[in-house]
């Protein structure tokens, strides 16, 4: 078994990729900004670490076998932060860089986008062993869209948009056998089953929550919205997930919060 570093930690990726990867046997260590709680477990050892300064770093990756980045900030700093990582992995010898990424970053203009095919270029020429893997949007962030949206009476719904949601322990199993492997590449990209109207995403989950909202179909102009009419975001080619939003939706059960 290998010991294996998982960055983001306590995050929407990382807590399920931590089960999994203690559910196969392996040692885990765990990093986030801020000190863990309740996470003490045999074989799991957490890290309070800031990707944006590095303090603690090099010890996290003392002698560890693999390294999956899951921290991420949409706000910034994303390209700074795998830089650190990756000078501190080359400098402990690390074999193996595991990154996760988004489908159509090369294809939709959005600037957290950018910064994401940023470091994939950044882990491409580091030198390091390396595996990246790119998958569709997780149900977790529709069913978080959807009710920052449902806030209002009036729920705007981009026209046109279509989503294919994959289910977060999926993707979770997947990065652990790539962890647990030799370096791959870039990898085939992973999309959940089922490609679906924005709308009828929206529909799906104010059912689910007992909600009524008057929803209003939304035509919004510029390069990033025609990308995403045009499936930018989209590999139906990949549909290799098989948990899909509806069956999410039923697990969540519909808490307001």
């Amino acid at each position: 078994m290998a010991t294996i570093l998982v960055t983001g930690g306590t995050g929407t990726l990382g807590r399920p990729l931590i089960d999994r990867l203690l559910g196969d046997g392996h040692e885990v260590r765990s990093l986030s900004r801020r000190p863990h709680t309740g996470r003490e477990r045999p074989r799991l050892r957490s890290y309070a670490v800031d990707l944006r300064d590095g303090t603690g770093l090099d010890e996290a990756l003392a002698g560890v076998d693999a390294v999956v980045h899951c921290a991420t900030a949409p706000a910034g700093g994303d390209a700074e932060a795998a830089g650190r990582l990756i000078e501190a992995a080359k400098a402990a010898a690390v074999p193996h860089l595991v990154y996760i990424s988004i489908v159509g970053i090369d294809r939709v203009p959005l600037p957290y986008y950018r910064a994401k095919l940023a470091v994939e270029r950044l882990i491409e020429g580091s030198g390091l062993g390396w595996s990246v893997l790119r998958t569709t949007q997780f149900h977790d962030l529709v069913l978080t869209l959807v009710k920052a949206g449902a806030r209002s009476p009036v729920l705007p719904v981009p026209a046109g948009v279509r989503v294919q949601p994959v289910d977060v322990r999926e993707v979770a199993a997947r990065l652990a056998r790539l962890a647990a492997g030799a370096p791959a590449g870039r990898v085939t990209d992973f999309g959940g089953p089922e490609v679906l109207s924005f709308r009828d995403l929206v529909r799906a989950t104010l059912a689910a929550g007992g909600r009524r909202r008057l929803l209003m179909p939304l035509w919004l102009p510029g390069g990033t919205f025609a990308a995403l009419r045009r499936g930018g975001i989209l590999t139906p080619e990949h549909a290799d997930g098989t948990r899909t939003y509806a069956e999410f939706l039923t697990e969540w059960g519909g808490t307001p919060n």
